[in-house]
């Protein structure tokens, strides 16, 4: 299925001008990888400690920073000599480590569906260690299916709409239970396709 992942390249081409001034300033890719992370960090509190549901409108700001972020560390990385296997390890962590630290605290939040929170963001870290068992076999990196940009346009979605007051949170569990059923057809679409991929590479050995 498409994936807004697709649209990486288009948001990359925007943010260049930006990266090259980041790079010429001395800031690294670890560094934007951080930051990233302590943003989620710091929304997820934000979410559990304040009650006021207008708190959940900084879902979809800083969801659109953290893309920014991941695009940008990526950019330095790979355009400015900055790869490394330390950004490596701290690249894929922070995804999953992010994702939890920002989408777990909802459900502290009172009327959301816990159960319906918890295996959603439990699901996204298996969706991607599934696609970084690709590398482990032989294949490729796989972002096959409904990733980490997926997820987090449905969770700023989530926090435009109950943010602002416009469905009743008894609506809440139907996109996170959507969600956990692509997540799972990403799980099965990305092993499917590192396998084929290696046998493709060893067919042509």
């Amino acid at each position: 299925m498409p994936s807004i992942y697709q649209l990486k390249p288009a948001f990359q081409g925007l943010l260049r001008p930006l990266v090259n001034a980041l790079a010429r300033a001395g800031v690294t890719a670890n560094q934007v990888t951080v930051l990233a992370v302590v943003l989620c960090a710091a929304v997820g509190a934000a979410l559990a400690l304040v009650d006021d549901p207008r708190i959940l409108l900084l879902l979809p700001v800083a969801l659109f920073l953290r893309m920014a972020f991941n695009a940008i560390d990526g950019m330095l990385a790979r355009e400015h000599a900055q790869q490394s296997k330390l950004g490596a390890i701290l690249n894929e962590l922070g995804d999953v480590v992010g994702d939890a630290a920002m989408y777990l605290p909802l459900a502290l939040r009172p009327g959301f569906p816990v159960a319906a929170i918890v295996v959603f963001v439990l699901l996204g870290v298996v969706v991607e260690m599934t696609g970084v068992i690709g590398v482990q076999i032989g294949a490729s990196r796989r972002y096959d299916g409904f990733g980490k940009s997926d997820r987090a346009f449905v969770v700023g979605a989530i926090g435009l709409v109950y943010g602002f007051g416009w469905a009743p949170l008894a609506w809440l569990g139907w996109p996170l239970w959507i969600a956990v059923a692509l997540g799972a057809l990403a799980i099965v679409t990305r092993a499917r396709r590192a396998l084929l991929e290696v046998r493709t590479k060893g067919d042509a050995a």
